[in-house]
């Protein structure tokens, strides 16, 4: 049975105690991946992708069947000092959207066979802006972190976690940078597009919740500067990991909420790639601290799981290589 938690005392040991990699499984998976009917290292990254996944699926001939998207959104205290393009409004009207399937990423979910779920996190209450008071108490954090825990459907053998929430590219920058240290300005893009005087805006709300919330531990950084749906992704993707579901990683926003399991314990990312690099300006630097090399590099920065999701069609070529083409031995080929 999945360990729950009550508290965040034990949400850190569950962070702390999750599972590893199945060793014979990963070893069973290079073995079949050294005989299949092609040249050693031909298939390059789809080799190693196929090998993670199998070892983390305890199956050394897997096969990918049932992933899951899930969409969290909330609002954030800090969007009314303008550090976003639209208003918050935005969040409510895209919830909608997403429900009745209009969005980018139902159809990117639709096109690579994937169940997708929404869930909305108290949009009529929005977080605290930051610049006052911590963005979340620790209930609230602990009920979105619950959240996105609950959300990970156990039978799932694939997870990506998306996001919506107008202004969220503020306390993700954040985030990245009360984590991994640097200037605002190394952290504080442009988001949905704000000019010049927007992006002032939002480094001068960073800097000044950096300064009012002093605490580097990670939940407590996720509780100051966070947000609502930013925790319940980094519920998610910490469920998946007690669960053994192999994770894509979204942009700079998801990036942000799996920082905080990095710097909770090393290795809680290791059941985790990143499905791109996004077009936000920092998402590289992120990537980097993170040590994960994205997959894809087609200039996105939609958020809502986008890029991750269409990542799955590349994971799933991976194991459909692995798994389904012929060993030397069965196709009657000479290994030479």
């Amino acid at each position: 049975m999945t360990p729950t938690f009550a508290d965040l005392t034990a949400f850190r040991a569950i962070v702390a105690d999750a599972p590893g990699l199945d060793a014979a499984a990963a070893q069973g998976a290079r073995d079949r991946n050294s005989q299949l009917t092609k040249p050693p290292g031909a298939l390059g990254r789809l080799e190693d992708l196929a090998i993670w996944y199998a070892a983390w699926r305890a199956d050394p001939r897997p096969h990918i069947t049932n992933p899951q998207v899930i969409i969290f959104a909330g609002n954030h205290g800090v969007a009314a000092q303008g550090v976003s393009a639209f208003p918050p409004e935005v969040t409510v009207q895209m919830v909608a959207n997403f429900r009745a399937g209009g969005a980018a990423i139902n159809q990117l979910s639709r096109a690579f066979g994937a169940q997708m779920s929404v869930h909305a996190l108290e949009l009529d209450r929005p977080t605290v802006d930051f610049t006052t008071s911590p963005a979340m108490t620790e209930a609230e954090l602990l009920t979105a972190l619950q959240t996105g825990w609950n959300a990970v459907d156990p039978t799932a053998d694939l997870l990506v976690t998306g996001e919506m929430g107008i202004g969220n590219t503020t306390p993700a920058a954040a985030i990245a940078c009360a984590l991994y240290g640097g200037t605002v300005a190394d952290w504080v893009g442009r988001g949905t597009g704000v000019d010049d005087a927007g992006l002032a805006r939002k480094a001068e709300v960073v800097t000044k919740g950096l300064a009012l919330h002093p605490s580097r531990d990670p939940l407590d950084v996720l509780a100051c500067l966070g947000g609502r749906e930013i925790a319940a992704m980094t519920g998610a993707i910490a469920r998946a990991r007690a669960e053994r579901i192999p994770v894509i990683l979204d942009g700079f926003i998801c990036g942000a909420a799996a920082a905080v399991l990095a710097k909770l314990e090393a290795g809680a990312l290791d059941h985790c790639v990143a499905g791109h690099v996004s077009a936000e300006g920092a998402h590289p630097a992120l990537l980097h601290h993170l040590g994960k090399e994205p997959l894809l590099n087609l200039g996105l920065r939609l958020g809502e799981g986008s890029g991750a999701a269409l990542a799955i069609g590349v994971l799933k070529g991976a194991v459909a290589c692995h798994s389904g083409m012929a060993t030397f031995a069965e196709a009657g080929v000479a290994a030479g």
